[in-house]
């Protein structure tokens, strides 16, 4: 009897996923039949949207003008795709804990007097979650009581489906901060246009974040902010290990991030003190409206803001060290940027780099996966061991994931035991008693250098979902500051430090059995999580 208990229970816990799937091939495939047959407007944007263009995008900014002199040689081309805007490097400095990315926050609510943008997936209801909330009031009373205009904005984006879980939930945490400043405050929560009609009724909450969400993590103060993986929710604060780059009054970042953020809050529903939602008039609705127009729109907006950075960078003396590049990717606006760059950059990788690549949830698409396999660089791939995957412990069919993420690994291992390849490339698991692994992005180090020039931090994951059904945004900075340099090694190091070698071994301990079941449904679902 308890088997096939176990077994119906199984069928239900897969049952959301597998009809949303479903569901999600046929509008993709949909989709693509109308583009080719109407023209898809997504082809006016091909130099940045084309899917794996690895050759140099036509541009009409002059190649390799005077304004880029001094920035490594070998990553010009990426001025030429996306805005890039020149930094001290004594102004980047990386965070290297969840405390000490929680205090940062923190103080900079409490100084900030023009502006504070959060962007996250969500906001948890926990006692540390409150207390950011409380930080936030108390910088908006103290606005009110200055002489003069109260001129402080809290502007803050999140997911729809995510912020909507549960009885308690983020919408619930702000409310409070909409009631009592209404004129000082917004609250943006960003629906994807591909949960709608008939899969929006039937896919229950928690499996409806399969679908797509907001996933973009930026926290702007004033003319300062923080670039990084980790949400805001109590395990990002004390024992989620994330990466996070704090970029110290660089207004000129800080305004496109602003802006961004702001274009994708322009087209989300926005919170009302009541907990009731709306789109701003004029602006299509993501899941009543029509999909393509709703995609277009905002694709017109977002584009807007890259378009508008790109032309204010032309002609600027360069005069600093560092170089920040913002990489978007928002497929199902039709933007794909930052798969454009991140492509080039594991093809471009020669026999001389090491590339540090590190995701919490080891689900490399096909195409990066051929890249690494294809290319001739060394690779370090950090992920996590399943007692530190964030999914580890869970209830239902979600306990199963680390096992899932355990039978991808040994695929992808497989593969490179099978090319040989096991000098070339080296897998890592990341251990740390009583804590999870959220880190991801890369370190490039050139010629055997001791000390990257470049990393990628943000929010992609390098999965599936990151590419193909997820708003993100990560930075590309590169960097000839030694000091800059050094910080990014120290990361670097610390991560890779509390990771042990993965060999054929590995896959034969205990905690690495993956049951049958798993093992044949993680192909149909490995593109959800």
């Amino acid at each position: 009897m308890a088997a096939p208990m176990a077994w119906r229970r199984l069928r239900l816990s897969l049952c959301a996923p597998a009809v949303s799937g479903v569901f999600n091939r046929f509008w993709d495939r949909f989709r693509r039949i109308r583009d080719r047959r109407r023209g898809s407007s997504v082809l006016l944007l091909t130099p940045l949207l084309a899917q794996m263009n690895l050759n140099p995008v036509a541009s009409t900014r002059p190649p390799y003008s005077a304004s880029m002199e001094g920035l490594q040689p070998r990553f010009r081309w990426m001025a030429e795709l996306v805005p890039m805007f020149r930094v001290p490097g004594g102004h980047v400095h990386v965070l290297h804990s969840p405390k000490e990315f929680y205090q940062v926050m923190k103080a900079h609510i409490k100084t900030a007097r023009k502006r504070v943008m959060m962007a996250s997936l969500y906001l948890g209801t926990g006692p540390l979650e409150q207390d950011l909330v409380n930080s936030l009031q108390e910088a908006l009373e103290c606005s009110q009581n200055e002489d003069g205009p109260c001129d402080l904005k809290v502007s803050i984006l999140l997911d729809y489906t995510r912020g909507s879980r549960g009885k308690q939930n983020s919408r619930t945490m702000l409310l409070p901060l909409l009631r009592r400043f209404p004129n000082q405050t917004r609250v943006a929560l960003y629906h994807t246009p591909d949960l709608r009609g008939l899969l929006r009724l039937l896919v229950p909450q928690r499996f409806n974040e399969t679908i797509g969400v907001q996933h973009i993590k930026v926290y702007l103060f004033d003319n300062s902010l923080i670039i990084s993986g980790a949400n805001l929710s109590d395990s990002y604060f004390t024992n989620r290990q994330d990466r996070y780059i704090l970029l110290e009054d660089c207004h000129q970042v800080a305004d496109f991030f602003a802006e961004l953020v702001g274009a994708v809050s322009d087209v989300s529903l926005q919170l009302e003190p009541d907990n009731s939602v709306h789109m701003e008039e004029g602006m299509v609705h993501p899941y009543k409206g029509d999909r393509a127009q709703f995609s277009a729109s905002a694709r017109r907006r977002i584009m807007e803001v890259m378009d508008t950075a790109s032309e204010q960078q032309q002609g600027e003396p360069d005069q600093s060290d560092t170089w920040i590049f913002p990489l978007v990717q928002m497929k199902p606006l039709g933007i794909r940027v930052d798969e454009q760059v991140t492509a080039r950059l594991l093809t471009e990788a020669d026999q001389e780099a090491t590339v540090y690549l590190t995701s919490g949830y080891f689900n490399l698409t096909r195409t990066y996966m051929r890249l690494v396999l294809s290319a001739s660089a060394h690779y370090r791939i950090l992920m996590a061991s399943p007692e530190v995957n964030g999914f580890f412990g869970a209830k239902g069919v979600a306990g199963a994931i680390p096992a899932a993420y355990i039978h991808l690994a040994r695929q992808f291992y497989k593969q490179v035991c099978q090319r040989g390849q096991q000098e070339r490339v080296r897998l890592h698991e990341y251990q740390q008693q009583d804590w999870t692994f959220h880190a991801k992005g890369l370190w490039y180090y050139l010629n055997g250098n001791e000390r990257p020039c470049l990393t990628l931090i943000g929010s992609p994951n390098f999965g599936h979902r990151s590419v193909h059904r997820d708003l993100e945004a990560q930075i590309a900075i590169v960097t000839e500051n030694k000091g800059l340099q050094e910080q990014l090694q120290q990361e670097q190091e610390m991560l890779y430090q509390r990771s042990t070698e993965v060999s054929c071994s590995t896959f034969k301990q205990p905690n690495r059995h993956v049951k049958l079941w798993v093992k044949l449904v993680t192909p149909l679902i490995k593109n959800f999580f």
